[in-house]
């Protein structure tokens, strides 16, 4: 049974029959697929510092985005780089991805590199994010999870796949 639906998500109860034949009752959120992106120019990344109201704070993260319908992973990755730093990327890898919260919802966010930097206008920014960008050097990275200073999952988890940290 659909309880909500709006433009980015939809939210569904459902009985559910686990491996083991118990069945339950289960919420399932099934927003859009999404990306993010780390931004590596050199020594240094592009990260955001990014104003999010769920949890009325800003915190620092790599840039990420909304799957639009029918749109592949890579061309997302490449607009939403554009849209939330400003720049393009004449290479981008791929680099697996990750289910946020498998527990209650099915999204899937697709992780990428970018390298070969060059500023572009080609997309314009969202009116309704608040960002900044801040050129991190990469060799701190690891010291700014650890101490808190970067607590977005996505965005530690693109750490992880892109320098095994």
């Amino acid at each position: 049974m659909e309880i909500f639906r709006g433009r980015r998500l939809w939210i569904e109860s459902r009985m559910i029959r686990l491996p083991n034949g118990i069945e339950k009752k289960r919420v399932i959120v099934h927003p859009s697929n999404a990306v993010a992106i780390l931004p590596i120019d050199g020594e240094r990344c592009k990260l955001l510092k990014q104003y999010r109201y769920a949890i009325d704070q800003y915190i620092y993260e790599a840039p990420a985005g909304t799957m639009e319908m029918g749109e592949a992973p890579l061309q997302t990755a490449h607009r939403e780089l554009i849209e939330e730093t400003g720049f393009a990327a004449q290479k981008m890898q791929e680099k697996g991805f990750i289910y946020t919260t498998p527990g209650y919802t099915d999204e899937k966010i697709f992780l990428f590199e970018a390298r070969d930097l060059s500023p572009s206008r080609e997309y314009g920014k969202d009116e309704d994010e608040i960002i900044e960008v801040v050129d991190v050097a990469i060799s701190d990275l690891s010291a700014m999870v650890r101490d808190g200073t970067i607590i977005d999952a996505k965005t530690i988890c693109l750490f992880h796949h892109c320098f095994g940290c």
